[in-house]
């Protein structure tokens, strides 16, 4: 791994996305995703997803230049149809426009179907917290995961984000619904190191922390078991049901690649309609210390909230950095001709 500097990662990823086709405003907002995705420690999805992207945008599975248009409106909910356009853009409309109903009726609800990977999932959470609103998202994906008793893959990984705004740093779950993605096992196999934890199965059935054995059996491991495993097809259901659109038994069919025709939902909520600045403080500081406070099974670390090593990351790649991986930085230049 090296270190660039985030203007120069950005700037590298915008250009090697105008060389592909996306108009510049398109380009220089998804280049900002995926650079603030490896700035923040999501290497899988940051930096290193820009080759799968220009590809899926080369073969006519994104199209850069579509933009979501309505399909139902009730109230506060509201569908939209991505029609296959870039997922960071479509999934930013989205959240924004939940946080408009949210604005005005508390609350807002808005499907999505019909696009593309959105990337990191955290993005918008954060998004929405930087804007003061309480947030829940996810995604269903294609079949990548083994239900808990399985062999075979036939349910999606399915993100789930849920972000609290706070001023002294925001609150923000962003997880998977296997105990690590394939980006997670991409990234600890280039670093030729193990997982922490078993991630999944090897060929033989058995379970292991070698990313390899599992990118090769395909048998990621559900997060807490069949408990993950039934979250993972609720989540899918509740996308593909909100939004009109496919579940993952549709996405497998779609043929657009990873996430092609999937299904989203975005949740905002404005907690100022229901509470106070005061109450909320409370709430979160007194959760906080006591994680703080809590005794670590490790000497000389600390037990953190959903969020925190993320900002730390974030001011550390800040002052010195982003680290990515020497070729794929290489392959990724050469897309924006600055070879």
């Amino acid at each position: 791994m090296i270190r660039i500097p985030f203007h120069e990662v950005q700037k590298t990823i915008e250009s090697a996305f105008l060389k592909a086709g996306l108009a510049s405003e398109i380009a220089a907002t998804c280049a900002r995703i995926h650079a603030e995705t490896s700035q923040d420690g999501v290497y899988s999805h940051g930096l290193n997803r820009v080759e799968k992207f220009v590809d899926y945008v080369q073969q006519g599975w994104v199209n850069p230049s579509a933009k979501p248009s309505l399909v139902f409106q009730l109230g506060n909910l509201e569908t939209y149809d991505g029609h296959l356009g870039p997922g960071i853009t479509n999934a930013l409309f989205a959240m924004d426009r939940a946080m408009e109903l949210a604005r005005e009726m508390g609350l807002g609800l808005v499907s999505l179907r019909n696009t593309t990977h959105w990337m990191r999932g955290g993005s918008y959470g954060w998004h929405a917290a930087e804007k003061g609103f309480m947030s829940l998202c996810w995604t269903n994906t294609e079949s990548c995961m083994p239900a808990w008793g399985a062999q075979s893959a036939g349910i999606g990984n399915n993100p789930f984000v849920m972000a609290i705004p706070r001023k002294e740093g925001h609150v923000v779950l962003d997880m998977a619904m296997s105990q690590y993605s394939y980006g997670k096992l991409e990234i600890t196999r280039l670093k030729e190191e193990e997982l922490p934890y078993p991630g999944g199965f090897n060929a033989a059935g058995e379970l292991t922390s070698i990313p390899a054995e599992i990118e090769e059996s395909r048998r990621i491991l559900p997060t807490g078991y069949w408990k993950g495993s039934s979250l993972a097809v609720m989540l899918d259901l509740f996308a593909g049901i909100l939004s009109q659109g496919n579940t993952t038994a549709s996405v497998d069919k779609a043929g657009y690649g990873n996430c092609g025709a999937c299904s989203q939902v975005f949740i905002a909520i404005d907690p100022m309609k229901i509470t106070n600045q005061t109450f909320i403080d409370q709430a979160l500081e007194a959760t906080i210390a006591q994680l703080h406070n809590s005794q670590p099974a490790e000497k000389g670390t600390q037990i953190q909230y959903p969020g925190e090593r993320s900002l730390r990351t974030r001011k550390e790649n800040q002052a010195l950095g982003v680290p990515v991986h020497e070729a794929v930085w290489e392959r990724v230049k050469g897309l924006a001709g600055l070879k």
